[in-house]
């Protein structure tokens, strides 16, 4: 008697299932990939000319979304800027001196690193796979690997990056700015 209830119960929740997918695909992509902060990706975005799916993919990969977050080698915040880097991009780019007090906060973390994406994108002559490499492994070492032909930035030779951590990472970051732009694409540019 308890097996059957088992089986009722499974059953039913898959008729639940199916029927929530065909209902509306959507939505359980959007719970099941969520973002969060899509005003400030938007904005920041839009300001510095990125593309806001990829702010979208480096926050996933970064942080999961999580504001508060602080790495080992102490990167801050949603897109895990490293202090120095933070202090940089401040002075190269104006900001209030007063932004290194707060780069944990959501909108001035998204608007730093949308900054430092854009000036990676120029950097590398808008090679979208050397920018991501670049952002997780810094642009000297993709300099380097770019000058001494160890990986030419193309997509299709990803596997010769050096550092399996930055192979990885490119990798991971260009499919979630694939699933991203599918899932959102109507709300989030339309809007």
């Amino acid at each position: 008697m308890e097996l059957m209830k088992k089986k009722r119960y499974v059953v039913s929740l898959i008729i639940l299932l199916v029927t929530f997918i065909l209902l509306d695909s959507s939505l359980v992509l959007k719970i099941i990939f969520p973002v969060s902060y899509k005003q400030e990706i938007k904005n920041s975005a839009a300001h510095h000319n990125v593309d806001p799916y990829l702010i979208m993919a480096i926050i996933k990969i970064e942080s999961k979304y999580n504001p508060r977050r602080v790495s080992k080698k102490g990167a801050v915040g949603l897109m895990q800027v490293m202090p120095n880097t933070a202090k940089w991009i401040i002075e190269e780019a104006n900001f209030s001196k007063m932004a290194k007090e707060y780069l944990d906060e959501p909108d001035l973390n998204i608007e730093l690193g949308s900054w430092y994406v854009n000036f990676l994108y120029k950097e590398f002559d808008n090679n979208l796979y050397a920018t991501i490499a670049a952002y997780n492994a810094g642009p000297g070492n993709v300099r380097k690997w770019l000058n001494d032909g160890v990986w030419d930035g193309q997509k299709e030779t990803i596997e010769k990056i050096p550092f399996g951590e930055t192979r990885h990472y490119v990798q991971r970051v260009l499919y979630y700015q694939d699933k991203y732009r599918k899932i959102y694409e109507d709300e989030f540019i339309h809007k």
